[in-house]
């Protein structure tokens, strides 16, 4: 498997991934135009000539990121694949020289197991609540909020 920047060709599978997860409530959509602006900040799993997951980070200040849009094709769940993808996000936080990357998530489980602490949502930022404006569950929100210091002086 090859985990790797994102590149123009990838866009239509990233949409398809992250589509399948939005279509059962499991994420927020984003559409092509989104992908497209934003595809600086994916990160792509690859196997056999395939992107079989996705995730994103963005940097939302000189202290935090935020892991996004992870998501797994559902023939490959299981096989390390979302752990890899969430290691090389960290890794680029740790290029970048961010000291804290956090994600909102279902399974905060996956998280806490590539060191991920769970942390109360209010803590973090307002910046942080942007997509918050276009969620059909903002006033009911059920995601669980995770972060993890990268850098040893954190």
């Amino acid at each position: 498997m090859n985990v790797r920047s994102a590149k123009i060709s990838d866009v239509k599978a990233i949409n398809t991934l992250i589509s399948s997860y939005a279509e059962r409530d499991r994420m927020l959509f984003r559409s092509l135009a989104d992908i497209y602006e934003n595809l600086q900040t994916f990160i792509v799993a690859e196997l056999d000539n395939n992107i079989v997951g996705c995730c994103a980070l963005e940097v939302i200040w000189a202290d935090l990121a935020e892991i996004k849009s992870l998501a797994i094709d559902e023939a490959y769940k299981g096989k390390g694949i979302g752990r890899e993808l969430v290691a090389a996000a960290v890794e680029e936080a740790v290029k970048l020289g961010v000291p804290r990357v956090f994600a909102l998530t279902l399974e905060p489980a996956f998280f806490e197991k590539s060191g991920f602490e769970i942390i109360k949502k209010e803590t973090l930022p307002m910046k942080v609540w942007s997509d918050c404006a276009r969620c059909s569950k903002q006033q009911h929100c059920d995601e669980i909020a995770v972060i993890k210091s990268v850098l040893r002086d954190a």
